[in-house]
């Protein structure tokens, strides 16, 4: 089967096609025809060498989500699941399983939940590791309805979802955005959009003097964002953030959003599909790309600027 990935590190050049073979459902598992997956920043530190793919073997296949259709199920496997049926797909990439960005994975069964009725695959894939790392990043915050909250990033793949996230949970959303993604953003339900150039705090707190009760950052904004967190709150992060002594003497409580705490909640990931069918979340393809073009949207996830997520097809 044809697979995109790497046997080396690098920049986006190192990335090929590689003929490997087919995996089969095992017991507890599920395997899904795959026709779309997502590239996604974390795959470039899968790329860079950065991860633990070295404990695996060559090539090391690439992607964190799919969508598809079930053609396996594996023996003894409990799930709601039938041949046939449309699927979306969380996976880890460093796991034996190998990632997304194949022909057919092998994945265990609730890794995997029905895709959104009415999605095409390239729509479906962009939600399971987007939308479960925002959140998770929304329910580290832990914020009550009538709160309010600040989304950095709010424009791209996680930050979008977790603007409509929050505000499907009743929360009041500041949005942290350029001035040409200001109708994007409003559109998916912050109430306040700030600009994200010079000094993102201080931007914060001018439109929220008091503060805000927590802050989703999902573009590594840190310390100068973390400022506009009242005393007391929280900060969540997708990317990490560093402990400081400011945020200690603030008793400001930092997260960090890691996906594995939420990887093979099925029923969180099934909540997000029943949104998304609800038109509470949106899902947001960049752009459609064949696989053989990996490459080519590496360099454009390189570039930046992306709105959405950039998906390859199989």
């Amino acid at each position: 089967m044809k697979a995109v990935g790497v046997t080396c590190f690098g920049g986006p050049e190192v990335i090929d096609v590689f003929d490997v073979p087919e995996p089969h459902a095992g017991p507890g598992q599920v395997r899904v025809r795959v026709h779309a997956a997502t590239v996604n920043p974390g795959d470039r530190f899968l790329r860079g060498g950065f991860t633990g793919a070295c404990a695996l073997r060559p090539p090391y296949v690439l992607g964190a989500e799919a969508a598809g259709v079930v053609d396996e199920i594996g023996p003894g496997t409990r799930t709601g699941l039938r041949v046939g049926d449309r699927v979306m797909a969380v996976v880890m990439p460093t796991s034996a399983t190998g990632g997304a960005c194949a022909q057919y994975v092998a994945l265990p069964a609730r890794q995997v939940a029905l895709a959104p009725a009415g999605s095409s695959h390239a729509e479906a894939a962009t939600l399971p590791m987007n939308g479960l790392t925002a959140r998770l990043a929304l329910d580290l915050v832990g914020l009550a309805p009538g709160r309010t909250v600040a989304v950095t990033g709010s424009a791209g793949a996680v930050g979008g979802y977790a603007v409509q996230l929050a505000r499907a949970d009743g929360l009041t959303v500041v949005a942290v955005a350029s001035p040409d993604d200001e109708e994007l953003v409003r559109s998916l339900g912050a109430h306040m959009v700030v600009p994200r150039a010079g000094d993102i705090g201080r931007n914060i707190l001018r439109a929220v003097p008091s503060g805000v009760d927590g802050l989703v950052d999902t573009v590594g904004a840190g310390a100068s964002a973390s400022l506009a967190v009242r005393e007391g709150g929280t900060l969540s992060s997708s990317v990490g953030v560093g402990s400081s002594e400011e945020l200690r003497l603030r008793a400001i409580r930092n997260r960090t959003a890691v996906l594995t705490s939420y990887l093979g909640d099925v029923e969180r990931l099934d909540r997000l599909r029943i949104q998304v069918e609800q038109g509470r979340l949106t899902l947001r393809v960049a752009r459609t790309l064949p696989a053989e073009e990996a490459v080519a949207a590496h360099r454009l996830l390189e570039r930046g600027g992306i709105r959405g997520r950039l998906v390859l097809e199989f």
